[in-house]
């Protein structure tokens, strides 16, 4: 809360105290990604060279992480493979500008992304109840290594197969692959943020469970359901191949399987309350 406010009990705050504290919260996470971002923009040459083009070298930790493990399992160079032979070109005048400001702004919104979420919390953990504070001690820890690990998954694992496929891509020998900077860019950014978000899964289930939107039955209820919808996805984000859908399948119904997890813990909290007041009851 914004030091005006502090002091002030939520429930006596009026809807334009809540604004206004809402618009610090958001204004300081703001100046957060502002930093950031400045900071990636600094660092142009480490930031395109070790991140951004990383994929396209063959020298990539995936590249040699799935191959070393084909080898160790004796599966041959099955998992072996390099990036894709493609060019990049820049069509625009503005474009390597343009790309240098989004990738700066989206390096910085993915590491403040745990400071945005602590803002985020401070702005809502004052409307829940004592025991509903007691419950979610940890959330912003939990919800920032859920991101970064899915931010981690799709730069690692989804990005190198799916440009990889869509770039070596041909429908016939007498046509090129010469990339544009900005799909290319476009692609990467959004594998690697709908990732990140993708594994709040179980965030947003606990939140949903915690309104009596879902339920852990029927999310047990629609499990061959939801691994059918997973499996589709890997196959559009992946090469057409098993081991590369079977990569991407596994992590992502691990996390539909911790949903279903958290929406039972949630359930049986919200029933203890209920329990012990008919206990009560019948006592009386």
């Amino acid at each position: 809360m914004s030091a005006s406010n502090t002091s002030a009990p939520a429930h006596e705050m009026s809807f334009i105290d809540h604004l206004e504290e809402l618009r610090w919260h958001l204004l300081r996470s703001i100046v957060a990604i502002t930093i950031i971002t400045i900071a990636a923009f600094l660092l142009k040459s480490w930031v395109f060279d070790q991140l951004i083009f990383a994929p396209c070298q063959e020298n990539f930790f995936t590249y040699r992480a799935f191959c070393h493990l084909a080898h160790q399992f004796n599966l041959g160079d099955s998992l072996c493979f390099k990036p894709a032979n493609f060019k990049l070109i820049n069509t625009e005048m503005s474009g390597q500008l343009t790309m240098h400001l989004q990738v700066a702004l989206v390096l910085g919104f993915i590491a403040s992304f745990p400071y945005i979420f602590w803002e985020v919390w401070r702005f809502v953990e004052p409307g829940l109840h004592d025991d509903e504070k007691k419950y979610t001690q940890g959330i912003v820890l939990g919800a920032s290594l859920l991101f970064f690990l899915g931010v981690l998954f799709g730069y690692y694992v989804i990005t190198p197969f799916s440009i990889n496929f869509l770039a070596g891509y041909y429908v016939s020998d007498s046509v090129a692959n010469t990339i544009s900077l900005t799909s290319y860019v476009g692609t990467l950014t959004s594998i690697v943020l709908s990732a990140g978000i993708m594994f709040e899964l179980p965030m947003l289930v606990f939140f949903l469970a915690k309104m009596g939107l879902i339920y852990a039955d029927w999310m047990r209820q629609y499990r061959r359901h939801a691994f059918v919808v997973i499996l589709f996805i890997a196959a559009i984000i992946t090469p057409p191949d098993v081991w590369s859908q079977i990569l991407v399948t596994i992590p992502v119904y691990m996390l539909y399987e911790a949903g279903i997890w958290v929406a039972a813990i949630v359930e049986k909290r919200d029933q203890l309350p209920l329990d012990n007041e008919k206990a009560v009851a019948k006592q009386a």
